[in-house]
């Protein structure tokens, strides 16, 4: 298992490249995720060389990429995404990054659950079958809270035992679980439920607590704590119970940005790793040795000048 840093799962987003892999680097990851659709963007401007030069520099691994569609979205928007879909697969697998994520959405307002569990099948499929030809995984995750749930005429899918049925429905190889503490503890499960898990069914991992004071049935997606933070949530079992499995994929620290409101996304980062790293070594993996990015000066002044209108907007969307 290693580290990864995730802008998005700690509530931010629009972080320059330089930047995250700085941030990475000095607070303790081994890995990042990756923004696909805007490292596209990128390539097409620069090219894959330019672009991919300070991740290679820095010598750190592309954990995961959010899959570039909506599961439930309108067949006309969901095919259109879906045609794109081997171009991000491609870009993903030159970077050596094997892994998507995807989440269920927690209910529909036109699908029963049976007819949305059909849909969805049927769309996994499509999507494996897509992703297996460039050597990528997807991981799948499901919305807990019952408040989400609420909002929906139907609800769908919001448990590991429904969503393990749902995934070997699929029936694809490289089709499977995003296993993320959080929600797993919301729909009232146990990180004792990983061991029912095949290993080969978790792709990518996410790190969370909960809150002391609310119960299970209370809680909201804005309830998600960092890692260890209040302790409720035993992550260190559940840390040494994936190395029992044999699970050797990213851990990802995920909150949300109510939690980060006010700071700075250093300080964000380094809460980050400093209770993802408390965790890792009650779990008995030891810690890691934190160390300063050590990028080649030219690349990092070329690629900070490609990115200088945005990463004023960034900063000033920081504050």
């Amino acid at each position: 298992m290693f580290k990864n840093l995730s802008p998005r799962a700690l509530g931010f987003s629009g972080t320059i490249q330089s930047e995250l892999i700085e941030l990475a680097l000095t607070y303790g990851f081994r890995s990042i995720d990756l923004d696909i659709v805007d490292f596209s963007e990128q390539v097409s401007d620069f090219g894959l060389e330019h672009s991919s030069r300070l991740i290679e520099s820095a010598k750190l691994r592309i954990a995961n990429f959010d899959l570039p569609l909506a599961l439930d979205a309108e067949e006309e928007a969901y095919q259109k995404d879906l045609a794109r879909l081997p171009l991000m697969a491609k870009l993903a697998q030159d970077l050596n990054c094997t892994r998507a994520l995807a989440t269920l959405p927690a209910g529909s307002d036109t699908l029963p659950m049976n007819e949305n569990f059909e849909l969805h099948r049927k769309r996994l499929a499509e999507v494996g079958e897509v992703l297996a030809k460039h050597d990528v995984q997807l991981a799948v995750n499901f919305i807990a809270s019952k408040t989400a749930r609420d909002k929906k005429t139907h609800e769908f899918i919001h448990d590991l035992e429904a969503t393990l049925t749902l995934l070997k429905a699929v029936g694809a190889e490289n089709v499977g679980l995003l296993l993320d503490t959080w929600q797993l503890y919301a729909s009232g499960g146990s990180m004792e439920d990983i061991k029912t898990i095949p290993a080969e069914m978790i792709i990518s991992v996410q790190l969370a607590d909960a809150p002391k004071e609310k119960e299970i049935s209370e809680l909201k997606d804005t309830d998600r704590l960092f890692p260890g933070e209040s302790g409720v949530i035993d992550l260190v079992g559940a840390l040494k119970i994936l190395k029992e499995v044999g699970y050797e994929g990213p851990v990802t620290p995920k909150t949300l940005r109510e939690r980060i409101k006010g700071l700075g996304r250093e300080q964000a980062v380094k809460i980050a790793g400093e209770r993802l790293g408390e965790v890792w070594t009650a779990a008995g993996f030891g810690g890691d040795v934190v160390r300063r990015a050590i990028l080649d000066d030219e690349d990092l002044a070329n690629f900070e000048s490609d990115d200088s209108e945005e990463s004023e907007e960034n900063v000033a969307s920081a504050k």
